[in-house]
Parts: structure tokens; sequence; C-alpha cells
């Protein structure tokens, strides 16, 4: 959210994670600590037996106050009493957690280890994995693609080029992604405790992952059959997910803090000289909030017929008001509570609304 309201807002978008700095996420420590630390924080079950995650909760479990739930500072002060649990009674996880948050480090032990344990989160359990890293994921500088190496992974060496890439397409697939910056969970090999290793015999995992690693042309082809069996990325026409597809270059990073100090006559100028599109429009749409009267009558017009088709065309990306209506009528035909009258308020205003929108077009844009 930090780093997408930076970008839209004409501020360095990577502010949190370059200079040094470094970032995680404690929603992952908590899962991590509850997977390989078990005894450093009660975590509450669910009817179906499935571990609950939920702040308010784990705080409640832990003895952490918590009077406010979902009120800003009081999330941040139970976020931190859970930290301050862990980093009392797991110092060891609460350190890996911190070495892990810098995506050089991350970088340095998945490239140089010849095997570790990743361990992964769906529906709130942990699943661990031996992995040996395979090298770069070519479309993403900050991935790295690894090889489960608790099954036999010398029988992929005499598949055809197609037999290899459907095996690698299943689900879930032999080939698992992470991300360096996403502060993941990992586990050198002779740091395994039981409850990671499952049984599985440390010294056969290590010899299967050195002869991968060994063999740089067999890494290399398995990283070509996983790209070319993934779905390929497509484009985002909408500005909003852009945010990936490049830098701002340092002429356009000048650009953006002098935008920041300047008047509105002259930030109107500046946004006219930036090279990236992307920033252009921000800076257009945040005159148009900010100092409307400083666009010209042709800039605020098309702003204008941009910005309502967000809320009408349904190829011009997000929720309409029209499918929203729609979701709320839905759901209040098949029968959800709606004791407090949320859903049938909510539906009034989307009505009103959607009259407001379309009297406006009609007297903007003649439609």
């Amino acid at each position: 959210m930090l780093r997408h309201a930076f970008f839209q807002t004409l501020h360095p978008a990577y502010l949190t994670s370059n200079h040094g700095n470094c970032r995680a996420d404690v929603l992952g420590l908590v899962m991590a600590a509850a997977a390989l630390s078990p005894a450093c924080l009660s975590v509450p079950v669910g009817p179906e037996g499935r571990p609950i995650f939920r702040l308010e909760q784990l705080a409640s479990a832990n003895d952490i106050g918590h009077a406010k739930a979902h009120d800003a500072m009081a999330d941040v002060l139970a976020t931190l009493g859970l930290c301050r649990c862990i980093h009392e009674r797991s110092p060891d996880l609460w350190q890996r957690f911190v070495r892990f948050s810098n995506k050089a480090t991350v970088a340095d032990f998945v490239d140089s280890e010849h095997g570790f344990f990743i361990t992964e989160f769906f529906g709130n359990e942990a699943h661990h994995a031996p992995v040996v890293c395979l090298g770069r994921d070519p479309d993403q500088a900050n991935g790295r693609l690894c090889l489960r190496v608790d099954g036999v992974v010398d029988r992929f060496v005499s598949m055809t080029d197609d037999d290899l890439r459907a095996e690698l397409a299943l689900k879930p697939s032999p080939v698992r992604r992470l991300r360096i910056n996403a502060a993941p969970t990992l586990t050198a090999l002779y740091d395994a405790p039981d409850q990671i290793r499952g049984g599985a015999d440390l010294d056969e995992i290590e010899a299967r992952a050195r002869r991968v690693r060994d063999d740089p042309l067999f890494c290399a082809r398995l990283v070509s059959a996983y790209v070319a069996a993934r779905e390929p990325r497509r484009p985002s026409p909408h500005v909003e997910e852009q945010i990936y597809d490049g830098f701002p270059s340092p002429n356009d990073e000048a650009r953006m803090v002098a935008f920041h100090d300047a008047s509105w006559p002259e930030a109107l100028a500046i946004v006219q000289r930036f090279d990236d599109e992307r920033l252009r429009t921000f800076g257009l749409r945040l005159m148009y909030f900010e100092a409307r009267s400083t666009l010209t009558e042709d800039l605020r017009r098309d702003l204008e017929r941009t910005l309502s088709d967000r809320l009408v065309d349904d190829g011009a990306g997000g929720l309409t008001l029209e499918q929203a209506l729609r979701a709320t009528d839905e759901m209040l035909n098949d029968g959800q509570s709606d004791s407090e009258g949320l859903l049938g308020d909510y539906r009034t205003y989307l009505i009103g609304r959607i009259a407001r929108v379309a009297n406006y077009r009609a007297k903007q844009f003649s439609i």
C-alpha cells in the first residue's frame, strides 16, 4: 500500500527497500514461529482445526493489550507486542527474520547454499520443502527459481522438452519461486529441526542438491522449461498497475522532487516534461484534485472524462458502480444477513451515485 501510494503521488516508490532500508512482514514471522518454534506463541485454533492468525485473536491469546482492534496505533502496538514475544522466547528465529529482511542477504544465502528448506504457507498451514536454487527468474530480477529435491530429480534429465514443461506446470510444481525481497522463511539444511525435516535423510537431500548445482546446463534447461510453461504476464492497461513496468529515469526522479517544491503553475510545466507517461498521468491527476484552476480547460475535460469512465466503463479498470450494485443485489437476494441495514444503505447510495454520474456525463460530454 505504501509503495503504491508513493508511486501515485510522485514520491520514490522504493523508499522502504532501497538505500539500505529493509522490510519484512510480521505476519510471516508469526506464521514461521508457529511452525518452527511453537512454544514461543499461543496460536488460537478455529472450529475446523486450522490456526488463526488474526491480530486481535493472536494478541488476546498471548495476553497482549489490544483494546481498539483495527485502530491504527492499537494495531501497531499489538504487532510490536507479538514481535517482543518472539524476540524474547525464540531469539534465533528473530535473528533469522531480521537477517532475511535484507534482500542482499537472502540472495547470498540462496545463491551459495547447496540446499536449504523453504517454508511456505497455504491456508495458514506451513509446508516445508528442501530445495536447491536453479538460478534467477529471467522475468524478475528479485525472483529465484528453486527445485524441490525431496524426490528423484534425475528423472528430469531424460525427459523431452515437452514432457519437462508439462511436469513443471503441475500444481504444485516441483519448481518453487521465491522473492529475495519478500523476507522468505528459509532454513539451512544443517539447522533444520525435526518438524521441518519430516524424517528426510539430509545426506541424501544434500547429495541431490549438489548434483543439480554442479550441472549448470541442467539448471538452465529447467529454468527455461519452467518459464515456457507458465502463463505469460500481460501488461495492464491501467496506470495504477504499471508500477513494475520500469523505473523512472534520473531526470524524471529530479523532476519528481522539483514537483513537490514548485508553485502550481511551475508544477504543471514540470509534469508536462516528464518522460514517463505514468508520471505525467499521476501528476495531472494530483493537480486536478489539488489545483484544478491551474489546468487548461482541455486538460480538465480530458481528466474528467478519464476519471468518470472508471465509474461506468467495464473496460476502464476497477469495479464500476453498476457492477457494485449488481454484487450488492446478489448478496441481498441470497439472503445474506443485513440486520444493521448496511447493504440496503449502500444500495441506496449506489443508485443515487449512478444517477449523479450519468447526469454529470450527459451535461459535460453530451453522452
